[in-house]
């Protein structure tokens, strides 16, 4: 067989599995395999050198013009490929568009938290600040300060987590605990600001107590004081029965019933009428028509002491309130738990 003979076939060899190449990779192999420099029309053009030098440049231009046929065959098959892959990939991804879509997972605020910034939200309207203290606290700040020495009866009530510190605390004062209420920080802000005082103070505490439907180890506070000339216990009374119709409905009763805090004299327990009765008595309520919401009183004459306050030139009073309890009154949770088990069967309802 000629040389010309060979051009020829292997012409139309290469053609064939140029446009039966399926892939990019099948055609890159037709293409090592023909055009390659250790191809099948390489190998060819190295053997022109035995030909009459009469008949090589006639085959040379034939070689020549194969080689050009094939490469713009490659180039043309190798653009339908790459439209064909493009296709399939689009294929692939297409999107109904006819399809009903999938609805994502809207996140929103713990009831806590709407709960915490509803109570800042009414205090605020009436003109009071927001400050935050330390959860770890000294014993100073969470007892003493507040009237409520070592000795003191009221300290038998509380159960407190103490934290061990590396120095043994000098005396009862600096010993380190998690603070049991957020009171502490009504010291805190008279210790370094003078009246007039309008402050309300969130934030979580803890006590040594056992898991259950009403009581957690750790809950969350809301501490309120006011310091002013001539603060009475009708001043106190008027914005807690405003609180308590801004949080549980302008048709709520408030009233007040004696009880006993170490740092207020005299002191309070205030209730609403029963959300679910309105006040009619039912199994919620104890059949009492009431429901205690938190306990407040007029700031004790020794508290102003250790602040440097002169009980003679101001008064003042506080409250504080169990932010779960609020809660679990305004939506009718029945389970402390469930605010902290992060169920979102039962998060999402709110």
């Amino acid at each position: 067989m000629s040389i010309r003979e060979e051009l020829r076939c292997l012409a139309e060899e290469a053609q064939r599995a140029i446009s039966q190449s399926s892939s990019l990779q099948e055609l890159n192999e037709a293409r090592v395999k023909f055009l390659g420099r250790k191809g099948q029309l390489t190998a060819i053009l190295k053997s022109l050198g035995k030909l009459p030098l009469s008949e090589r440049p006639t085959v040379g231009y034939l070689a020549n013009e194969i080689r050009e046929t094939l490469e713009e065959s490659i180039v043309s098959r190798e653009k339908e490929l790459k439209k064909e892959l493009l296709q399939k990939k689009l294929e692939a991804e297409k999107v109904d568009i006819t399809l009903p879509g999938k609805r994502p997972c809207v996140g929103r605020k713990h009831l806590l938290t709407q709960v915490i910034e509803e109570i800042i939200r009414i205090f605020m309207g009436l003109g009071y600040s927001v400050v935050e203290g330390p959860e770890v606290e000294l014993d100073y700040y969470n007892f003493e300060a507040l009237n409520t020495p070592p000795d003191h009866p009221a300290r038998s009530l509380q159960a407190t987590l103490y934290v061990k510190t590396a120095h043994e605390p000098k005396s009862s004062r600096e010993e380190v605990l998690l603070r049991t209420h957020t009171s502490p920080v009504q010291i805190r802000v008279m210790e370094r600001m003078k009246p007039p005082l309008y402050v309300v103070s969130p934030g979580r505490t803890y006590r040594r107590d056992v898991a259950d439907p009403t009581h957690s180890p750790m809950f969350h506070q809301v501490e309120g004081f006011a310091v002013d000339k001539r603060i009475t216990f009708g001043d106190l009374k008027g914005t807690l029965e405003v609180f308590a119709r801004e949080m549980f409905g302008k048709d709520r009763k408030v009233r007040l019933r004696p009880h006993f805090f170490p740092f207020t004299e005299p002191s309070a327990e205030v209730d609403v009428s029963c959300i679910v009765c309105d006040g009619r008595g039912c199994r919620i309520c104890k059949y009492s028509g009431w429901l205690e919401i938190l306990g407040a009183g007029m700031i004790d004459p020794n508290v102003f002491n250790v602040v440097g306050y002169d009980p003679e030139k101001v008064t003042g009073f506080a409250f504080g309130m169990g932010v779960e309890r609020i809660a679990m009154l305004k939506y009718g949770v029945n389970d402390i738990r469930l605010f902290f088990e992060n169920d979102l069967r039962f998060l999402g309802q709110f």
